[in-house]
């Protein structure tokens, strides 16, 4: 198994619960964990092919990753698509979690064993406060290889910089972009607080991490080793969710220490950033599945 975060990170350390979980379970399988494939020098976008050759087993990566591939995960892609956490985890464990579950593995080597939870998006920036999309023009803002995520950009007044996490990461730190957008749990783990003094709440993107397999793997397990490993990723998942839900908490409550400006959006500037990206929105659902679109909790 692989991910690409800090071995304490919530989902670090979801992956050794499963581990642990599973070798409760199922003794006989055994789990080892590349906690961050970015140390070996690879891009994060790496994952995807290396769990597809079977190199490894499974991944957790975000959704972004997949959209060229799967144009149904452009579902969560979407600004504002969520209101809340609960919404967005009533989306992703029902029919519509289904659906782009079975879209996934119709084009990819792909199979989905379930979604945990990446927060919410912020923006960051190391020049000012942002309150309002105007404060955005000009702005070189580091994103996801993601066509919504750059558009969005452009439509705040921005210049998107669209890049994997190890190169956005190196820009960042060498002023090469002055913002980027993540959850508070990525913005710390690497590091990015040390740059950007300005963090505004936007909350403008739901964050979810798929949890990949090979789909030769899977197909080889027996009935025993699937059911032990399905149960295993359900405690995982659900006791991932939870852990991320705290970890943002905390983190926020540390960078408000640390003297970060920390700008919390009232409701009215909060609608102005949705309504500025009401476009977008409109063409994403004029593509997606009617079906899709009718499943969203």
């Amino acid at each position: 198994m692989a991910g690409y975060a800090p071995e304490d990170s919530s989902h670090s350390r979801a992956l050794d619960l499963f581990r642990r979980r599973l070798q409760e379970i199922a003794p006989e399988i055994v789990v080892e964990i590349v906690w961050d494939i970015v140390d070996m020098g690879r891009p994060v976008g790496d994952l995807i092919g290396l769990v597809e050759r079977g190199d490894f087993t499974l991944c957790y990566l975000s959704t972004s990753y997949l959209t060229d591939r799967v144009p149904e995960l452009a579902l969560m892609d979407t600004p504002f698509r969520f209101e809340d956490l609960a919404s967005a985890h009533r989306t992703l464990d029902g029919s519509a979690g289904r659906l782009l579950s079975e879209a996934t593995s119709k084009v990819t080597g792909l199979e989905v064993l379930g979604y945990w939870d990446n927060g919410f998006r912020h923006l960051t920036n190391r020049l000012r406060d942002v309150r309002r999309p105007e404060d955005c023009s000009g702005m070189r803002i580091r994103v996801q290889p993601s066509v919504i995520h750059e558009r969005m950009i452009e439509l705040w007044g921005a210049v998107p910089v669209p890049t994997d996490l190890k190169d956005g990461i190196d820009l960042i730190a060498s002023g090469g972009v002055d913002a980027q957008e993540n959850p508070l749990a990525n913005t710390v783990a690497y590091g990015i607080e040390g740059h950007h003094r300005h963090i505004s709440l936007t909350g403008h993107v739901y964050g979810a991490r798929g949890l990949y397999a090979n789909q030769d793997a899977v197909r080889g397990w027996s009935s025993v080793s699937r059911r032990a490993i399905e149960e295993a990723l359900r405690d995982a998942i659900a006791w991932q969710r939870v852990a991320a839900a705290e970890e943002e908490t905390s983190i926020l409550n540390s960078l408000r220490r640390d003297g970060v400006e920390v700008v919390e959006l009232t409701d009215s500037q909060r609608a102005e950033f949705s309504d500025a990206i009401a476009p977008l929105r409109a063409d994403v659902d004029t593509q997606l599945p009617k079906k899709l679109l009718e499943a969203v909790t």
